[in-house]
């Protein structure tokens, strides 16, 4: 079974049927509809190329080049930044947070070796709504990329003072100023308003972290075996599929 929605089947399969129209392509060994399910399954259960392939009978090339062509399409559709903050202002605010994409670099890969986490990897900022909605991902950056250097290199901190819009973060991203508010450190020695609004915070900003457990609940993410970009491109691939996945529906067999 594909615990995805078979809505979400669908959407994909018309973003192919519309890529083949575009590139004229009369014929392939698969429908749209189990190209779709072939790219979803390598996506959502982190299943090899060969397995993939075997399922659905075509060879390991054909299956890399469907779920290669497909990744570019559905990455071409996730929002960027600008358009994510849009229709936000003065008054609302937003959720920034990192995380950290395991890959299976080796010890020698030092940019990749995060210490914050004690493992290799890759690190991604999330924009996410008050109520966790992921709003944009950002692109890969060596696991050693601390949170705040990774918020300005995306101009995330310009971004949202353009749009005065504020940003609740975690201490990692203190000393980012603009519209940026982190919490308080030794909260426990100063006064008690200091902890409440340390408390209100955390409140606020904890919702962020479904915006990571819905990327993270597609396993292909588990631990990454591809170059930084294609990392990327993953990201914005499914960044699409959640934004275009029913929030309930039945699931597609």
């Amino acid at each position: 079974m594909l615990d995805v929605p078979h809505e979400l089947v669908e959407h994909v399969s018309w973003l192919i049927y519309t890529r083949r129209r575009e590139l004229n392509s009369r014929w392939r060994r698969l429908s749209c509809f189990k190209q779709a399910l072939l790219v979803l399954a390598h996506l959502r259960k982190n299943e090899t190329f060969a397995r993939v392939a075997a399922g659905f009978g075509v060879s390991e090339a054909t299956a890399w080049r469907y779920v290669e062509e497909t990744v570019e399409v559905l990455a071409a559709w996730a929002p960027g930044l600008r358009e994510a903050l849009v229709g936000l202002g003065e008054g609302d605010f937003v959720i920034v947070d990192g995380t950290l994409i395991p890959t299976d670099r080796i010890n020698a890969d030092e940019p990749y070796d995060s210490q914050k986490h004690r493992k290799h990897g890759m690190n991604v900022q999330v924009v996410a709504a008050p109520d966790g909605t992921p709003l944009w991902f950002s692109r890969a950056l060596p696991g050693r990329t601390h949170d705040l250097t990774a918020a300005h290199a995306h101009g995330i901190v310009q971004a949202c003072l353009t749009r005065e819009v504020l940003v609740l973060a975690d201490r990692a991203y203190r000393g980012a100023g603009a519209t940026f508010r982190t919490p308080y450190y030794h909260h426990h020695e100063l006064p008690g308003h200091y902890q409440q609004y340390n408390r209100d915070h955390a409140r606020l900003r904890a919702p962020g972290e479904r915006a990571f457990a819905q990327l993270k609940s597609w396993k292909v993410f588990s631990k990454a075996r591809c170059s930084t970009n294609r990392i990327s491109r993953l990201i914005a691939a499914v960044h699409t599929l959640i934004i275009h996945s029913p929030a309930t529906s039945e699931n597609s067999g």
